[in-house]
This record gives structure tokens, C-alpha cells and sequence, in this order.
């Protein structure tokens, strides 16, 4: 419920603090005084939309903040926790209009687009007001109202699964058939690419392997000439091995005919001789190193030229070569085994539907059922409201062709307000004062069924009076026993059955202003009858006004 409503600078109200009570609430007052004022400022607090125009002459901005008490697993709740919002204690609602156009919300200190409180809003609050049809001009919301009436939420939300399964069937039924149908018309080129792809039979890392492969053996290639020369200068005729030995066995026979000349010389010549027979074994073993057959290497650049050649045709990496063969040979077993596959999948599409149908057509028995018990509720409150002599009627139209996961039905209000009259939607025969006395009626079949928390009636009681007026405040009376409501009313037959009432006046902002201000107070018991007076007689209270009005409290107390 609304226990709190702020407003700082917005029209006519400089500063004003709110506290709302459960039960029935009435705002009372001359035209004039500002009760409009109230209304557009909850509205806007509930995501209404903003308007420069609304902040006080003289201001930048202005500022509403609206507070509720709702239980933990209200939707307005859940709502909030889906997005992100922390739901913890009271829920405020804060709305800052800048006098420039611009606005800002946040729900418990946390920035939301307008949209979100606009959502949430509704789930807290319903407005209605004699020309107001946002309640009955949307047939969804007849259908929600129905359903809440009869008590339907749990059918509905296992229709709603119902109709996900056989939706989700019926997309993988026609994928699998797009696919087999597509397979199909490409089978030739399908088969005899896999035929080519299995003759290849690519192996993962195989380019990168060859291309190693090739790489050494090219280099092998460039070099072996140079090895080869280096072996045949070391090994060869020319080799300068069997020279420095000679020459070494040469000058060890002279060095002992003159010690300490030559021997540091043989030395470093056996060293030479040393260096260079380890250079004429590596030499040969670098020479057998290099050694292929140079039909190796054209086998591995066939091969390597064979992949690269199929991934250009195939428009993929050759890395990828592997995957396609793979998926070409599985495009090929959906293709063999499609027929099955389709089959089945159609049989499981076509039970679901089966399924959704059966329980659709249940459903809808149920919402004739349900329709006539609130049809019937809702007539049993019009002659009281002097609606005697029409007919409300609540028509479920089937068709399922039109499935949705709500259903196969159209539910819509039809109202006939004078025998031999057409009946029609209720938004096209009801007039104004009609309208607003149907959904009053309407409002109290359901009672706290399909309604959110709070109700607020804007002069749902306009252009009536006497018995009418009464039976118009013991319906929201009797209303008030289950939601909490707030009335903006000019007949005292209402605010005398109201358990809180509020008096909105305006006047000088403040001694000497020449500013005016609307203000609202809470009216203590003996006050109220003066008031009621006044809505009885008049600018002028008699003192039959004012007994009067003690009747109508005393009748309500």
C-alpha cells in the first residue's frame, strides 16, 4: 500500500508530506483547490510522464517521492530484483521534473529508466477516473481480469509451458527440415567432395609438419655442395693431411740434433694434424646429414601443394580441411538418415501441439465458466449503482488458429445499457459515467483479485447523487476491506464512509505571499462534519446541512 506521499514544488504545492492509512481515504475540496494536483503527482512518481509545466512558477525543478509497504513476494518486488534493484524495507519511489523538460527517477536511491518505474507503478498503483479506460480498453487486460476472477494463474502458466515446448518442437522440426532439404539439393557435390576429402584424408598439423619437412630439405640441398667440397678438399687428393704428417715425421728426426728449436713446432703440427682429422669425420658426417632422396622431397611438396590446393577450393584453412571433412560426412549422414530424423522430430512437434490444444480447449471452458460467474457477480452491483436495466456480459471468443501462451482466446467486456439497445464493447457503448460505474462494479467482483494494492478514483462519482452516490461509497467501502483506496470525491455519501479524510484548500503560501499554495490536512472527527456540510449545501452551511451531514457520519461510523 501507499503509506507516503512527498511533493516539493510542483504547481500549486510548495512543500507537502503525506501519510496514508489502509481503508478507504477521501480527498475532499472546492474546485480548484488542487486535488488534480495530488493525482498528476503520484502519476508522475509512477513513472508518468513528466512536464516542465509542473514545477511551481519560480523553481528549477521539482521533486515527488512516493513510498509503498507491499509483502516480500509482491511482483513489484520481484521486478525490481530482476533488474537489478535491491528491494530491502519500504519501496520509494523518487521523481525529479526539472523545469527545463528533463527528468530523473530512482527506486530506493537507485537510478531506473522511466520505463522500469512505469512497470513497477503499475504493479503498486491503479488510477481510474470517470473518462479513464486504461483498465478496460485492452482486451489483454480483460483476459488477465478473468482469469484472476476465476482463479485460473496456475492453467495458465502450464499453458504458457506447454505452448514453449510445442513452439520449441515445431522450430527444431523445421531446422532439421531446412537442413535435410538444403543436404539434399547439394548431395552430389556433397558426395563426391567427401570422396575427394577421404582420398586426401588431411591429418591435423599435416601443413605445418611438410612445410618443415620441405623447408630442411631445401636447405639441405643449398648447402650439400659446400659440405661436399669442404670433404673433398679434407679427403681428397689435394688433402694437405698426408703433407704436414710427412713434414712432421721430418722435423721430429732433425729436432734432436738441435734440442729446444724445433720441438714447440712438431707440437703445434700434431695439434694441426689432430684438428684436422676431427674436421674430415664431422665433415663426412655433415655430408651424410644432408643426404635425401631427392624424391622425398617432390612427394612432400605434391603433398603439400595437394592440401593448399584443396583448401582454396574449399574456401577454409588447410588446418580446417579435418573439421570439413568432418561435417560434409555428417551433412551426408543427416542426409541418409534425415527422412527418420524428420519423422521423428514432426511426431514429437505434432504431440506437443496436441498437448497445448487439449489443455488450451480446457482452459477455455474454464473462462466461459469463470465468464458467467463474473458477469453474474458483476451485475448483482448495478441496480445499486443505477445500472437496473443493463446487461454486462463477458464474451470468451475461441480460435485456434490465433494460439498464444495464453491461449486460444479473445476475452472482451460487453456491456448493453437499455433493453433493445445493441450490445458492444464496453468502450464503445458505455458513456463516461457509466464507464466509471462498471469498472467500479467491476473492481468489487474481483475485490483483491487482479488488482494491485492501491486504487485510486478520480470523481468516479461525478454527475450522480443521493442513493446512487451512497451505493457508490458502500461499494468502495466494501473495496477498502481488501486493497487499500483512495478516492478524490464530491459526494458526501462517499467521504462520510471514508475511514481517513483529507481536506485539500489552497491560499497564500505564507503570510504576505502573494504566492498561492495548495495544501492538504488530515481532518480530525469533529471537523468532518462542517466539510460534509459543505458538500451538501454548498458556499452557504445551514444548520439542516450540517444535521444532515452528522446523519450520514453516524449511519457510516
Amino acid at each position: 500500500m501507499l503509506i507516503q506521499l512527498s511533493i516539493r514544488d510542483i504547481v500549486l504545492i510548495e512543500r507537502l508530506d503525506l501519510a496514508f492509512e489502509t481503508g478507504l481515504s477521501v480527498l475532499t475540496g472546492e474546485t480548484g483547490a488542487g486535488k488534480s494536483i495530488l493525482l498528476d503527482s503520484l502519476s508522475l512518481a509512477l513513472g508518468g510522464r513528466g512536464d516542465g509545466g509542473l514545477v511551481r512558477h519560480g523553481e528549477d525543478k521539482g521533486q515527488v517521492t512516493a513510498v509503498f509497504d507491499v509483502a516480500g513476494d509482491h511482483g513489484a518486488r520481484r521486478l525490481l530484483r530482476e533488474n537489478g534493484i535491491d528491494d530491502d524495507g519500504d519501496l520509494i519511489f523518487r521523481r525529479i521534473q526539472s523545469a527545463d523538460g528533463r527528468t530523473r527517477a530512482s527506486i530506493n536511491d537507485q537510478p531506473v529508466s522511466v520505463q522500469l518505474m512505469r512497470q513497477a507503478g503499475q504493479l503498486l498503483v491503479e488510477i481510474h477516473g470517470q473518462h479513464d479506460d486504461r483498465a478496460l480498453i485492452d482486451t489483454d487486460a480483460h483476459r488477465m481480469l478473468l482469469d484472476a476472477f476465476a482463479g485460473l494463474g496456475d492453467e495458465v502458466q502450464r499453458l504458457s509451458g506447454l505452448y514453449r515446448t510445442w513452439r520449441d518442437a515445431e522450430r527444431a522440426f523445421k531446422a532439421h527440415r531446412a537442413k535435410v532439404e538444403a543436404a539434399a539439393r547439394e548431395a552430389d557435390y556433397i558426395r563426391a567432395s567427401v570422396e575427394e576429402l577421404e582420398a586426401l584424408s588431411p591429418r591435423d598439423g599435416e601443413e605445418d609438419e611438410l612445410a618443415e619437412q620441405r623447408s630442411r630439405m631445401q636447405k639441405s640441398e643449398r648447402i650439400a655442395g659446400d659440405i661436399s667440397e669442404a670433404s673433398e678438399f679434407l679427403n681428397g687428393n689435394a688433402s694437405p693431411v698426408p703433407l704436414i704428417a710427412s713434414l712432421v715425421r721430418r722435423l721430429e728426426r732433425k729436432s734432436h740434433e738441435a734440442p729446444g728449436l724445433l720441438e714447440e713446432t712438431v707440437e703445434f703440427l700434431d695439434q694441426a694434424l689432430n684438428h684436422l682429422s676431427n674436421a674430415q669425420m664431422e665433415v663426412e658426417a655433415a655430408l651424410r646429414r644432408t643426404e635425401f632422396d631427392p624424391r622425398e622431397l617432390e612427394r612432400v611438396e605434391e603433398r603439400l601443394f595437394a592440401l593448399r590446393a584443396a583448401g582454396r577450393k574449399y574456401s577454409v584453412a588447410v588446418a580446417d580441411l579435418p573439421a570439413l571433412a568432418e561435417k560434409m560426412v555428417a551433412d551426408l549422414a543427416d542426409l541418409d538418415a534425415g527422412e527418420e530424423r524428420l519423422a521423428e522430430l514432426e511426431k514429437i512437434a505434432a504431440a506437443a501441439k496436441i498437448e497445448y490444444d487439449r489443455a488450451a480447449v480446457e482452459l477455455s471452458e474454464k473462462r466461459r465458466h469463470g465468464a458467467e460467474g463474473l458477469a453474474a457477480a458483476v451485475m448483482a452491483e448495478l441496480p445499486a449503482l443505477k445500472l437496473e436495466r443493463a446487461r454486462f456480459m463477458v464474451e470468451v471468443a475461441s480460435d485456434a488458429d490465433a494460439a498464444t501462451a495464453e491461449g486460444i482466446d479473445t476475452v472482451e467486456f460487453h456491456v448493453q445499457t437499455n433493453p433493445g439497445t445493441r450490445p458492444g464493447s464496453i468502450m464503445k457503448v458505455a458513456s463516461g459515467g457509466e464507464l466509471s460505474r462498471f469498472l467500479l462494479a467491476l473492481k468489487v467482483a474481483l475485490a483483491d483479485r487482479g488488482s494491485a494494492p492501491t486504487l485510486v478514483f478520480d470523481e468516479i462519482d461525478t454527475g450522480v447523487g443521493g442513493a446512487v452516490a451512497d451505493a457508490i461509497g458502500q461499494r468502495l467501502k466494501r473495496l477498502s476491506d481488501k486493497v487499500q483506496v483512495l478516492s478524490v470525491t464530491h459526494a458526501p455519501q462517499v467521504a462520510a464512509r471514508a475511514a481517513t479524510h483529507l481536506l485539500i484548500s489552497k491560499g497564500p503560501a505564507g503570510e504576505g505571499s502573494d504566492k498561492i499554495a495548495t495544501r492538504v490536512a488530515t481532518m480530525e472527527p469533529e471537523h468532518r462534519t462542517e466539510e460534509i456540510a459543505r458538500m451538501l449545501a454548498g458556499a452557504s452551511v445551514t444548520d439542516e446541512a450540517r444535521a444532515a451531514a452528522k446523519r450520514l457520519l453516524s449511519g457510516n461510523g
